[in-house]
């Protein structure tokens, strides 16, 4: 990885998306000046070290969550770059778009319950071999908002066995004793009560739940923005 003093973020912009702002906002509350909003119809990505693709409901999520926006002209360079190494980080309807076009395996379906659930959620750091999670510990509890209807991650057996195996799964659902139970917590029906997942190099995580949302004290919290520091020190 390449160092530098100041971390370069983009963040994509999707018809629908309202979470844009919200994620630029709290990023450059952390590393100290402005990120690039990029329109989903351009074709190019400037020069930055991270990618983020916000939350929201890109395209009216219109024939399933992040299908359309797989598809448009901004994400064939996202997909570009993700080969190349590039770290992206997708959030909730992010994460719906990166499995989508294929960065991340799976896919998001809808709620078990049929419902839309707003709340915060406690989430186990599975790993922390990552510029995401470098400033968690493993096993340590993680409190996020979740704001979804289809926030089900699903696998079949041979991914989810190969995502346990490689160390990839990031987050999981769990209780305020740390126990990640399906039977006992979960907000969706997420398959192993996974929340959040890495790539095979761990330079793209997608995750269900809101870091933005919860990067200062007036907020109800910071346990958000320890992700954002993690990423902006690694490049220091």
């Amino acid at each position: 990885m390449q160092k530098d003093k100041s971390l370069k973020v983009a963040v994509i912009v999707f018809p629908g998306s309202n979470c844009d702002r919200d994620v630029a906002t709290a990023i450059e509350f952390i590393i100290g000046h402005p990120v690039i909003m990029v329109w989903h119809r351009d074709t190019e990505l400037p020069s930055v070290d991270l990618i983020v693709i916000p939350g929201g409901f890109s395209y009216g999520d219109y024939l399933r969550c992040g299908a359309i926006a797989a598809n448009s002209p901004i994400m064939r360079a996202v997909k570009t770059k993700a080969d190349s190494g590039m770290f992206i980080l997708g959030i909730c309807n992010g994460f719906q778009i990166l499995t989508e076009i294929g960065i991340l395996p799976g896919a998001l379906i809808r709620n078990v319950n049929r419902r839309f659930v707003c709340k915060d959620v406690l989430l186990r750091v599975e790993t922390t071999n990552s510029i995401f999670a470098r400033k968690y510990t493993i096993g340590c509890l993680v409190c996020l908002p979740i704001a979804h209807s289809e926030g089900n991650y699903f696998a079949d057996k041979a991914t989810l066995d190969r995502l346990d195996d490689d160390d990839r799964v990031a987050f999981r659902y769990a209780t305020t004793e740390g126990k990640a139970d399906m039977s006992v917590v979960n907000p969706n029906g997420s398959v192993r009560n996974i929340a959040g997942i890495y790539n095979d190099t761990r330079r793209v995580l997608g995750l269900m739940p809101h870091p933005e949302r919860l990067t200062e004290i007036a907020l109800g919290g910071i346990d958000g923005k320890l992700m954002f520091k993690g990423i902006m020190e690694a490049f220091l």
